[in-house]
């Protein structure tokens, strides 16, 4: 019997191999050239289309620590980014075009894997789901239909998330709206008339990411960038999400002129939601620009704010912890399409999926990597976030767990975490092997 994975990007030629390696025979179906898309070039398999960047190598940075993991699983992505790399620094920069060719290259002479250029119209297991945020309409028809119509989005708009260490908390005040909730649930900075029309003018002159034709789509009205908004009028954000209503300072015993507000993403309060502030501006004007608002001056931005088009599944709510549908172990999801944003992190649910896979059919249990580990992390986000607010994550070092005892300095911590994260893998990796850790 052969083992399908549907997609031929960096989480589906991952997921193949994996598969591959562990003794099953895999049908790699990629629907280019047959099937075109707006983002793609070519027909080679890892075409990779936007940046040529993996990001940092380094394991004090959450993407050098993913690198690090997945070394320690055997990647086959990362060994041809290793092999094709480019003068990047410390970031993982390869030739985008020796990359696709050379993974396109291995992936078909494994013995073991098969490819087939065709449209997949419907669902089968067991099989490995990875067709990105670019799946044809007939394959989403059909996840829509198996795991739900509520279950899949077509459009993402994020705000920008920052490190609670970060935060001037002495500029700040928590409190929910008219006490609602828990009374104190987000973090507030008030904002005085001078310091609001700042902000308001720093968004109409800041720098915006021009689209790719794929994401040139309508915005929603529920789901404007903040800096679309603030073109309708001069006044319509601090009637809008910056609006004050019910959340007077008490330190002043007034409600502010306008106020921000921060939503807490994690248990430990080391992730903060800037709430209604999804963003087509250029990261480097989402620094500069929010670093203006009281409390942010030296914010450390774990996800930046975004808007495009991004087909993905709402995982907390549709799919079960190792990435499978609920009705069916069997049949798996990965890289984009799970919620995940980025190259290594695609590639990595991919791998996991491949591995996972490839247990089930031997009739062993699927494993999930600690989450002490950045993969783990990752996952484990995917998987329990509130269904009600998912939105799409990249690695970032609020997902870990916090040290016990903690550490201040930040350079010491990243240090310990990766340290932690690492040992963590490995005890995994041992697990998987059938090696005492």
């Amino acid at each position: 019997m052969s083992v399908v994975v549907v997609g031929g990007g960096l989480a589906g030629c991952e997921a193949a191999w994996a598969l591959a390696e562990r003794g099953k025979a895999v049908t790699l179906i990629e629907m280019r050239p047959h099937v075109g898309t707006p983002a793609h070039k070519t027909d080679q398999l890892a075409e990779i289309v936007c940046s040529n960047t993996f990001k940092s190598t380094e394991i004090t940075n959450a993407h050098g620590l993913l690198k690090a993991e997945l070394v320690l699983l055997n990647s086959l992505l990362m060994d041809v980014a290793q092999r094709t790399r480019v003068p990047g620094g410390v970031a993982l920069a390869v030739d985008r075009s020796m990359f696709s060719a050379m993974v396109t290259d291995r992936v078909m002479q494994h013995p073991s894997i098969v490819v087939e250029r065709r449209e997949v119209t419907d669902l089968t297991s067991p099989a490995v789901v990875a067709t990105g945020p670019l799946t044809s309409d007939a394959l989403a028809s059909a996840i829509q239909q198996r795991i739900g119509g509520e279950a899949l989005a077509f459009y993402d708009a994020i705000a920008p998330i920052v490190s609670g260490e970060s935060l001037d908390w002495g500029s700040l005040y928590r409190m929910s709206r008219y006490g609602k909730g828990g009374g104190a649930d987000y973090v507030n900075a008030p904002l005085d008339p001078d310091r609001y029309y700042e902000l308001i003018d720093s968004l109409l002159r800041a720098d915006r990411f021009v689209a790719h034709s794929f994401d040139e789509i309508p915005y929603f009205e529920g789901c404007l960038p903040i800096e679309e908004m603030a073109r309708r009028g001069r006044d319509t954000l601090r009637y809008g999400p910056l609006k004050p209503v019910g959340l007077a300072d008490p330190r002043t015993r007034r409600e502010p002129f306008a106020v921000v507000q921060l939503r807490q993403e994690d248990l430990a309060g080391q992730m903060w939601n800037m709430v209604g502030f999804q963003t087509r501006l250029k990261i480097p004007e989402q620094k500069r620009v929010f670093r203006t608002i009281p409390g942010l001056q030296h914010a450390e931005f774990l996800r930046y704010g975004s808007v495009h088009r991004n087909t993905y599944l709402n995982s907390p709510a549709a799919l079960t912890a190792h990435l499978s549908a609920k009705d069916d172990p069997l049949l798996l999801f990965a890289g984009q399409l799970v919620g995940v944003e980025g190259y290594t992190e695609s590639l990595a649910t991919g791998l996991l999926a491949g591995v996972n896979l490839a247990r089930m059919l031997d009739g062993d249990d699927p494993l999930v990597p600690p989450g002490e580990t950045m993969l783990g992390a990752l996952l484990r986000y995917v998987h329990a976030a509130d269904p009600e607010r998912f939105q799409p994550m990249n690695a970032n070092f609020g997902l870990l767990p916090p040290l016990d005892p903690p550490v201040r300095n930040k350079r010491l911590k990243r240090e310990a975490l990766a340290e932690r994260a690492i040992a963590a893998m490995q005890s995994f990796v041992g697990h998987l092997s059938g090696v005492a850790a």
